[in-house]
């Protein structure tokens, strides 16, 4: 058997989606052997139990699913507690949220992506999961249109690392930004966005992605502050004036609402405190 592929999941009381989660994982094709740990974090509801249904059906694939069940909470302990699991590991792992949606192609795609020597991070294609709120559907059509997001490899609720990539950092520090940190340890040459692509939902409502975007404004001023080194690998594509301004004029309602959510956010510091992206 080939060394597995190794996905780890934190997750925190999320019945409502981890079942679905799961499933996309195992419908994944031509993906070799696939190693899941669900790193469970203080859960009170269904979801240890969920991911134990699905043992079976995992085995009988050729897969291998474990749940470790970690007393306290926090997303960044589970994720540290995992890869202690995995410690020593050649083969490349994968994060995601317990909410994401992966393409039946994507672990496939990124295991031929990461199969070199030279240090890579790899994501997919990110697509926002339809929305229920008028307000979310709005703001996430915009937001897909900026040159951050239109030039790839952004890696929110997903990235993957060889294990090359993955001996650039120790533990996951205690930070808002775990995945912009991750992100950031590569310069924009050792990214790589393969085409299949994963459903990542964005928070829905108006007070909610206020709270969620003023909280990610505060993981970068964080990471710029801890970890200024890395700074320069991020290079974003920059949103010019007359980016504003054609956005603006082709999608006046998209860009009224993702507007006064940046005015919102300015208007109020972040505490720092956790929120749930979703």
């Amino acid at each position: 058997m080939t060394d597995a592929f190794s996905i780890i999941i934190a997750a925190n009381n999320e019945e409502a989606y981890i079942g679905p989660c799961l499933d996309a994982i195992l419908a994944q094709r031509n993906a070799g052997h696939l190693r899941i740990i669900v790193a469970a974090n203080a859960c009170t509801d269904r979801t240890v139990q969920i991911v134990r249904d699905r043992q079976a059906s995992f085995a009988a694939a050729g897969h291998q699913l474990d749940v470790l069940e970690i007393a306290e909470p926090g997303k960044l302990n589970a994720l540290n507690r995992a890869d202690e699991i995995l410690q020593g590991s050649t083969s490349a792992r994968m994060w995601l949220d317990a909410d994401v949606i992966c393409g039946p192609d994507l672990c496939a795609q990124l295991r031929k992506a990461l199969a070199t020597e030279t240090p890579r991070y790899a994501t997919g294609r990110l697509v926002v999961a339809p929305a229920r709120s008028w307000t979310t559907r709005r703001y996430a059509a915009l937001w897909q249109r900026l040159p951050f997001v239109k030039g790839g490899a952004v890696g929110a609720g997903l990235f993957a690392l060889n294990a090359a990539g993955r001996a650039r950092f120790d533990r996951f520090p205690s930070i808002i930004s775990d995945d912009t940190f991750v992100r950031l340890h590569f310069t924009p040459e050792e990214r790589v966005e393969v085409p299949a692509g994963y459903h990542w939902p964005m928070v829905e409502g108006f007070e909610r992605l206020v709270r969620v975007r003023r909280r990610q404004d505060a993981g970068v001023i964080e990471l710029a502050r801890l970890y200024p080194h890395l700074m320069g690998n991020e290079r974003k594509a920059p949103l010019t004036r007359p980016d504003l301004l054609k956005l603006a004029m082709r999608h006046p309602v998209d860009f009224s609402v993702y507007l006064a959510v940046h005015l919102a956010v300015r208007l109020r510091a972040s505490t720092g405190e956790w929120t749930r992206g979703r």
